[in-house]
């Protein structure tokens, strides 16, 4: 089975985060940065289906130089090689241009199963899954709190708001993760030394057939104007209840507009 895992380099969360004044998009050169969390759930999940079922598992990044270091480590958890999309003319894509980019190495690559966190911390936006399979024409399983493998057909629980939804569809698909899905290994010794022998490929726009317009800011559908400092948390108020605390309480909600 062929497997391809997206994963995603994101900024340290417990790092401030800061926006580039120069086209008002995240700084992912200056913090520290690490894997996306879910990103570790789908790998997991990759490495399982392939040591249930047989096959290889390929990393597929898309980010700045600094990401190889992610890509490092996701190899060094067990997957076999890695694809690293790798230009400056990247820097400020959205959603949509990512999606076209990581299809384009899709189409090249081929794959049974495409699996993806089910968000990154840093966008949060959820919709890379659903665009990479309409892009690549092929069913998408989305929020999977399970997944089995059964032949040339792929079975998820998808997790929802009042438990959870099985949903069935023919290999190949495009199948995103959530947290609860399992627990992510941690590189052993003898995986981080053999990562570093593990096949790695480096593409560039040009790579992959497109040009500086269709990616990047260029190419972004959506556009920062301005951005501005948020204000400073100011202290809270404190209310001593005389027995009218609750009026108080519920005026305070009014005001917000929150009842």
């Amino acid at each position: 089975m062929n497997i391809v895992v997206c994963v995603k380099q994101v900024p340290d969360t417990a790092v401030e985060r800061t926006l580039r004044p120069e086209d008002g998009t995240l700084d992912r050169v200056t913090p520290d940065g690490l894997i996306n969390e879910l990103c570790e759930y789908a790998i997991e999940e990759g490495l399982r289906i392939a040591e249930a079922h047989g096959g290889e598992v390929t990393i597929l990044s898309m980010g700045p130089a600094k990401a190889l270091e992610s890509v490092r480590k996701a190899l060094s958890m067990g997957a076999d090689k890695a694809v690293h999309v790798v230009d400056d003319a990247l820097a400020g894509s959205d959603a949509l241009a990512t999606s076209y980019a990581m299809a384009k190495v899709l189409e090249t690559t081929g794959f049974d199963l495409v699996i993806c966190g089910a968000e990154s911390t840093d966008a949060r936006t959820g919709v890379l899954p659903a665009m990479l399979a309409e892009r690549l024409g092929v069913a998408q399983l989305t929020l999977a709190g399970k997944v089995d493998i059964d032949g040339a057909v792929a079975t998820i629980r998808r997790v929802s708001d009042d438990g959870y939804e099985v949903v069935t569809a023919s290999l190949p698909a495009v199948v995103s993760v959530v947290e609860k899905i399992n627990e992510p290994r941690y590189p052993s010794f003898k995986g981080i030394m053999a990562a570093k022998n593990k096949p790695l490929e480096q593409l560039t726009v040009a790579d992959l057939g497109l040009s500086g317009d269709q990616v990047g800011v260029v190419g972004a559908r959506q556009e920062v104007l301005s951005v501005e400092p948020a204000e400073a948390r100011k202290a809270g108020e404190v209310v001593v209840d005389e027995g009218d605390g609750h009026l108080r309480v519920v005026g305070f909600l009014e005001e917000l507009k929150l009842i």
